[in-house]
């Protein structure tokens, strides 16, 4: 199906924007890019803001989808599918993710911040379904729950800058952290329902054991 001009001004934009950064990309650069002019490209968006506010009306609306497939009840399979909706959007529209300028866009800050509350409670209503159904102990202190529900879009949100910034280091599979801060409040009842859901094997691929010689650590 053959695409649009507009959506093929977006879809190189969002290219060089991930390449290169918003700020450095002008629109010039993404005109010549897909070989047309500079007044050619200014019939559809006459401001380098006009293209990124398409950019993220595009964004939300892809987000605004997928959210409503699995949130009909709150539970760990839609605390799984929110983490991984992340990861999928920072990879697609990484430059929106990674510049804090755009971030604090006007045209970006409010949406993400509604974006963040609700994932947040998203994230809360999870954990209330799972204590109540059994599948996790009761809060063992006063805001362990609340910190992993604020971790949890933390470690989801963040991710893709701590790949860059750790590179080989970093582990590929950032859910996996994500449960690591949950497993240990799991009862008998959810740790069957987790292996049920993800696979026997899954708690043997957290990541590599802890290594207790201090020695290791220390050097003198």
């Amino acid at each position: 199906m053959k695409i649009s001009t507009k959506q093929r001004i977006i879809n190189t934009a969002i290219q060089l924007f991930n390449n290169k950064g918003y700020a450095v990309v002008s629109l010039f650069e993404i005109a010549s890019e897909l070989e047309m002019t500079r007044g050619n490209l200014t019939y559809h968006f006459k401001e380098k803001d006009d293209l990124l506010k398409a950019i993220a009306d595009e964004m939300w609306n892809k987000i605004v989808v997928e959210r409503n497939k699995s949130r009909q009840l709150p539970s760990f399979e839609n605390l799984h599918n929110e983490v991984q909706l992340y990861y999928r959007f920072q990879k697609q529209y990484a430059f929106i993710f990674l510049d804090s300028h755009v971030l604090n866009h006007p045209l970006i800050k409010e949406k993400f911040r509604q974006m963040t509350e609700q994932t947040i409670r998203d994230n809360e209503a999870a954990i209330a379904f799972s204590i109540t159904s059994g599948n996790l102990k009761p809060e063992p202190f006063k805001g362990i729950y609340k910190n992993i529900a604020l971790n949890t879009w933390i470690l989801a949100f963040f991710w893709l800058a701590q790949q860059i910034i750790r590179g080989e280091k970093a582990e590929k599979d950032g859910e996996r952290v994500v449960w690591s801060l949950l497993l240990p409040h799991f009862t008998e009842k959810g740790l069957t329902a987790f292996k049920a859901f993800f696979g026997e094997d899954y708690l043997d691929q957290l990541g590599d054991p802890f290594d207790t010689k201090i020695d290791n650590y220390i050097s003198f």
